[in-house]
């Protein structure tokens, strides 16, 4: 065993080098991916099938390990198939990666307040918002399905645009930036979702879920039945207590 481990360490190249680093970073970034959400089980469970065919392997396990072998291969098709709206956003992501994030999120800060102020107002007076805010995924193809805006963020101006029989009221606003890129957007319903226990299921709700399945982006609700403000992020919606609480959580996840 020792010889085999100097025999393989007096060829190791900058090549396999390369090769270690290159796998390592594809690892990374799928934990990365699937963190704090439903395919974490589902990679644990994987794991652990990879850890009996290889008992199988080193027992002589004949029968076990072709029954692995074969389960295998019907495991491969069902994960793409159950998750295929975080594959999506994994391959989106890597075609998205750039380096105006520290731009995009300092110019956002600059009109946060305003963006908080008028979720604020909208939950006391139970008007119901829909609010997209874009991270590194572009979110262009929804803005297009709606009315542009390109106006800078203003409570006045996002206040207006969800106020009752508003004619974009219904659809998203898509933010980017300081700016409101487009109001009135349709956004993607989901196939399958996780409620945080005691939010109902509504559209807004299940578009802001789908969004957050195929995008980075941190979408905010806010409930016109109950005033309640809630965030979805990486497919998952939680609800937050105040303002506060949703300051800090969004902007813990744009820092991300």
């Amino acid at each position: 065993m020792f010889t085999n481990i100097s025999t393989a360490l007096s060829r190791f190249t900058l090549a396999d080098l390369a090769d270690i680093l290159i796998v390592s970073l594809i690892l990374y970034s799928v934990l990365l991916l699937i963190k704090e959400t439903r395919a974490y089980q589902m990679a644990i469970g994987m794991g652990f099938v990879g850890l009996l065919f290889l008992a199988s392997l080193w027992a002589k396990l004949v029968v076990s390990n072709w029954l692995i072998r074969n389960f295998v291969t019907y495991l491969i098709i069902a994960v793409i198939i159950l998750f295929q709206g975080e594959i999506r956003r994994f391959l989106t992501g890597i075609g998205s990666r750039s380096l105006r994030k520290p731009l995009v999120l300092r110019s956002l800060q600059e009109k946060i307040e305003e963006l908080f102020q008028a979720v604020e107002y909208m939950s006391q007076r139970k008007i119901g918002a829909l609010i997209a805010i874009e991270k590194e995924i572009s979110l262009e193809n929804f803005a297009d399905r709606g009315t542009k805006i390109d106006a800078v963020i203003s409570k006045s101006l996002l206040v207006s645009l969800f106020f009752p029989h508003s004619p974009l009221h219904d659809g998203a606003v898509i933010i980017r930036g300081s700016n409101i890129k487009a109001a009135g957007c349709l956004l993607p319903l989901p196939a399958s979702h996780h409620l945080q226990t005691g939010l109902t299921t509504r559209t807004r709700h299940l578009a802001a879920i789908g969004l957050s399945q195929e995008t980075d982006a941190a979408i905010i609700v806010v409930s016109e039945e109950t005033g309640r403000i809630s965030l979805a992020a990486k497919g998952v919606l939680q609800g937050v207590p105040d303002t506060d609480g949703l300051k800090e959580r969004l902007l813990d996840y744009l820092r991300q």
